[in-house]
């Protein structure tokens, strides 16, 4: 919005343990004028394979682990960026931002660059809207910046962090558990920048 598109923003249900970032991401779109807001229900635990798709995997608490961790869930953001690829097709957008990020995070491996150029190499083949001339970019402002700049930008930007979800699993008011790889990748975050914690944590 800053850069002056009209944002149409999109949000998955897909079955995922931390549901409570729905309720943020309406809120949120609501406030700073989304020009739609719109949220796809896709159940992704029918196939399960990560701790956020099924409960019987348990999210990890004792910090990050060598490797990828359980928390990943299979083909996400392949199928996040195909629905909206879709929806940009529908509206003839030609810009689709994701906040992925590549510094500080689980090493999750849809969030590189590599990755995210070469699913817009193959939106630019596989659409009817690019192949008449109307190409799509994906971007990623957030991909190349550590937690305590991206806290610093959403507070330059007028964003209050304590209305936004990251935890693996919220409790049913949005509240953080505090010892999750998301939590811990937040607190530090904080923590660098030198600005104190906003996120609402649960009572321990």
């Amino acid at each position: 919005m800053r850069e002056g598109y009209a944002c149409h923003a999109l949000s998955v249900d897909y079955g995922q343990r931390h549901a409570a970032e729905l309720a943020a991401a309406r809120a949120i779109a609501a406030r700073l004028g989304a020009a739609q807001h719109r949220t796809v229900r896709l159940d992704l635990t029918v196939f399960g394979g990560s701790a956020l798709t099924d409960r019987a995997i348990g999210v990890p608490t004792d910090g990050a682990a060598p490797g990828i961790p359980v928390t990943y869930v299979p083909a996400r953001n392949t199928i996040l960026l195909s629905l909206a690829l879709a929806w940009a097709e529908v509206i003839d957008a030609r810009h689709i931002f994701i906040g992925a990020n590549a510094i500080d995070y689980s090493g999750y491996p849809d969030c590189r660059p590599e990755y995210l150029r070469a699913f817009e190499a193959m939106a630019n083949l596989a659409t009817k809207a690019a192949v008449e001339g109307r190409r799509i970019e994906v971007c990623a402002p957030l991909i190349d910046l550590c937690k305590a700049r991206i806290v610093q930008l959403a507070l330059e930007l007028g964003i209050d962090p304590a209305q936004t979800v990251t935890c693996y699993q919220p409790d049913a008011e949005g509240r953080a558990c505090g010892v999750c790889d998301a939590c811990r990748i937040r607190r530090a975050g904080f923590e660098a920048a030198g600005i104190p914690d906003s996120t609402r944590y649960q009572l321990r």
